[in-house]
């Protein structure tokens, strides 16, 4: 099965097998010159982990980066428990849930979760995506700014719905909250997210499994299940949420199962 067009190695790696990595994907080990080519390319310089589109006038690299910019802006900026992710959560003075984000992506919503408190399980099915997140926690964890958050993330490979069936028996903790985020094919206004949204559509493509998705989330959450979702597109797997908070391009879909106390 092969993934990518290749893999450009630029300093050696401890996050993982290189080789092994390679030759079970199927994925050509190759240099800085390949780039000029069009295709997929994993870029490896150490634990930093990249995702790049060869060829001409291609987009710069894809990363995870929890320390600098969009994210550091967000960490300072964001507003708090004032946004509408830690309103559809939950998130109050008191009260922190849990929170397994099923469908991890390059893991900007956990990192807001985590950043106003929350304990974040990250659960992400493929393999690159997995290594880009695993880079980022990884070059994270010795910034001292952010290393109490780094702190509050674990990151899980394998496929949600398989995980999320033997949840309790594999020994983890009912989540408070599943947060689901399913790829859905929509345009956005933001070049940066255009730019990630192709890279990710060539990579990975759409979700088709949401009806089981919905129905492992819906057996493992204590308190709720929020699902975001762009602002025009169908409730996930057809299930009507209890209310939804509405914004701009996107909107949160909220399906309570429980009240908790925040005291």
């Amino acid at each position: 099965m092969t993934i990518l067009d290749g893999i450009i190695q630029q300093a050696n790696t401890e996050l993982f097998d290189l080789l092994e990595w390679a030759k079970e994907w199927q994925v050509e080990l190759t240099d800085i010159d390949r780039l000029k080519q069009e295709g997929l390319y994993l870029m490896v310089d150490g634990d930093r982990i990249s995702l790049q589109q060869g060829g001409k006038k291609a987009p710069g690299p894809v990363l995870v980066d929890f320390v600098s910019g969009a994210s550091a802006h967000r960490r300072k900026y964001g507003g708090g428990n004032g946004q509408s992710i830690a309103k559809a959560v939950g998130i109050s003075g008191a009260y922190k849930p849990t929170v397994l984000d099923a469908t991890a992506g390059l893991g900007r919503d956990a990192f807001v979760l985590a950043t106003l408190g929350c304990d974040v399980t990250l659960i992400e099915r493929h393999p690159v995506v997995y290594l880009l997140l695993k880079s980022g926690l990884q070059c994270a964890q010795g910034e001292v700014e952010v290393a109490d958050i780094m702190a509050r993330m674990k990151l899980l490979q394998g496929n949600s719905i398989e995980l999320l069936g033997d949840w309790l028996k594999l020994g983890y903790k009912q989540p408070d909250i599943v947060y689901l985020d399913p790829m859905f094919p929509h345009t956005t206004a933001s070049a940066e997210a255009k730019k990630e949204m192709k890279l990710f559509r060539s990579l990975v493509g759409a979700d088709v499994d949401e009806d089981q998705l919905w129905a492992q989330a819906d057996a493992i959450a204590r308190c709720r299940i929020v699902v975001k979702r762009p602002a025009k597109a169908p409730p996930l797997a057809g299930k009507a949420p209890s209310y939804s908070l509405l914004g701009k391009a996107n909107r949160f879909d909220i399906y309570s199962k429980a009240k908790v106390s925040k005291a």
